[in-house]
């Protein structure tokens, strides 16, 4: 065994790298592998060197493993096997590197103040740089995010540090619902001060990405978090929704059209989802191939018939994935996720603890927005989006491990 200090400088190492991760992952995808990585290489140090670090069993390990083997057998189905192979081993990797890093090496109730900082730190990124979009302006005319001529009068629609609007939008649900899940916790009131006007910055910043889905899954959400605990939540929910409708004629506009009216977006989500459901009768087993979704969706194009535009995904993931990796894997997936979701609602392992019965609460309504946002659009597409889950799904697990 080496020296008390080597061994300590290699935890601090991985520490100070999930930290830089959880920082990242919403700001700057690549910083947050580099993080990732120099992660991994001091934790595998730290494993070679202290003989008395053990691998450290979570609740929902063996869906994960079945997960990643059904993945890397159906990369042998793949039209192109060799694209799969480095999508899977690039996308999956990072996924499981991250849930291993997190959830062998977060072991102190204080590790996990200085990461929910963190994750606090770099939301209020995201939200003022999408206050600097919506506030500088925005041109959608050249983008392709929503149907001008069914909404003529949206002019721009905020994506901050995301790839587009919807994807910042599930971002923001998930945010929302940690932070509300501490508000209820904390009983200091300068705290729950700060956490209530920081729920009402995201949700505006929500409404300036006119996502209709993550705009009706977050009032879905905290609505019924409303009527099954608390009454007063549901009125204050009710109360800023229409503030913020009221103030905004374009979003009230998206959010009706959902009940009232089809427009091409909608049109193409339910063509996907017949072509997507053909592809898992097709290939129930093994699927069509990790990633392989835009090379298979030709054969199976029933709305657009067009060679040249490319279709990456279901707008789906409960489709997706089982498209993907077949029925088994995608269960194995979904027993994973839905399994850490319940865990999180129903833990009361800490007590004495607000923020981390606050985390594990907010963690728990964040992936029930997951859940939610999933029927309509594939946010798990987007590998940052994907990290954070995985992050925050080891981190609930970490804090059910009773540190």
């Amino acid at each position: 065994m080496k020296s008390k200090g080597t061994l300590d400088f290699l935890a601090a190492g991985v520490f100070y790298a999930i930290l830089a991760e959880s920082f990242f992952i919403a700001l700057s995808p690549a910083a947050a592998e580099i993080a990732l990585l120099v992660g991994v290489v001091f934790y595998v140090l730290r494993l070679r060197l202290d003989k008395t670090v053990h691998f450290r069993r979570l609740p929902f390990d063996w869906p994960v493993v079945i997960f990643a083997l059904c993945g890397a057998a159906s990369i042998a189905v793949s039209p192109n096997p060799a694209f799969s192979f480095y999508n899977y081993y690039n996308l999956v990797g990072v996924y499981l590197l991250t849930y291993l890093l997190v959830g062998q090496n977060v072991t102190r109730p204080e590790q996990v103040r200085w990461i929910a900082g963190a994750l606090a730190a770099a939301a209020a990124c995201v939200v003022l740089y999408g206050y600097y979009q919506y506030i500088f302006g925005i041109d959608t005319s050249a983008m392709k995010w929503v149907d001008g001529d069914a909404f003529p009068e949206l002019k721009k629609r905020v994506f901050s540090t995301w790839e587009n609007p919807n994807i910042l939008a599930g971002y923001l649900d998930a945010a929302i619902c940690l932070a509300f899940g501490v508000f209820l916790q904390v009983r200091e009131k300068r705290q729950r001060l700060f956490l209530g006007a920081g729920m009402v910055l995201l949700a505006l910043c929500l409404a300036m990405t006119y996502a209709r889905g993550a705009c009706l899954t977050i009032a879905v959400v905290l609505a019924g978090y409303g009527v099954l605990k608390n009454r007063k939540i549901l009125l204050a929910v009710v109360l800023l929704g229409a503030a913020i409708l009221a103030m905004d004629s374009a979003l009230a506009e998206r959010l009706v059209s959902v009940f009232t009216k089809m427009d091409t977006s909608s049109e193409m989500r339910l063509a996907f989802w017949e072509s997507t459901l053909a592809m898992i009768m097709d290939h129930p087993l093994l699927g069509i191939g990790w990633g392989a979704y835009w090379m298979v969706y030709p054969e199976y194009d029933f709305y657009i018939n067009d060679a040249a535009i490319r279709i990456v995904h279901a707008h789906n993931i409960y489709l997706n994935y089982a498209a993907e990796i077949g029925i088994a894997g995608a269960l194995a997936y979904f027993t994973w996720f839905f399994g850490t979701m319940g865990m999180a609602l129903r833990s009361k392992n800490y007590r004495s603890s607000e923020l981390l019965n606050g985390l594990l609460l907010g963690i728990g309504l964040a992936l029930v927005s997951v859940a939610l946002n999933g029927i309509t659009d594939d946010v798990l597409f987007n590998i940052p989006s994907s990290m954070l889950l995985w992050f925050l799904c080891a981190l609930a697990a970490v804090i059910e491990k009773k540190m």
